[in-house]
């Protein structure tokens, strides 16, 4: 993979290579949160429940490369299926190029600076237990502020 294209963020989506896709995640760590659908009415409840590969203090995948074989059933974010991911957070940068909107002054790649995703309140990082601990989900229910 060749080097990133200055402002390929400001690209549609469709557009974008395979390293400009992943460079684009903000790792705010939310995606990697487990989330509650009413089986009835399709509604989604958010938890401060992480995945077990997800480092609780950093929202970094501690095997990102590898993270399917350990968890199948994790979610590859992919342009086919963007829009069709009602869970993700209305910040993540993913679904505000998918809507033709700016990233947020706080994206590391506006920013210049990767730890501003955290001083702006939108990681997860330091507010989040592991799926290994945690208990029901039930008893985890949160409302993110952004």
């Amino acid at each position: 993979m060749g080097p990133l294209r200055e402002r390929f963020w400001e690209l549609p989506l469709a557009e974008l290579d395979r390293a400009e896709w992943e460079a684009l995640c903000d790792g705010c760590g939310r995606c990697c949160l487990h989330k509650i659908e009413d089986e009835d009415t399709g509604a989604i409840e958010h938890t401060n429940v992480a995945c077990k590969l997800l480092d609780c203090t950093t929202a970094q995948c501690r095997d990102y490369r590898n993270r399917k074989a350990f968890v199948p059933d994790c979610l590859r974010l992919t342009l086919k299926i963007v829009n069709e991911v009602p869970w993700l957070p209305p910040t993540c940068a993913y679904r505000l190029r998918a809507d033709g909107k700016p990233l947020k002054p706080w994206h590391y790649l506006v920013s210049g600076d990767r730890e501003s995703v955290v001083a702006a309140g939108i990681s997860v990082a330091g507010r989040v237990v592991s799926e290994t601990v945690a208990g029901p989900l039930e008893h985890h229910i949160v409302e993110w502020d952004r």
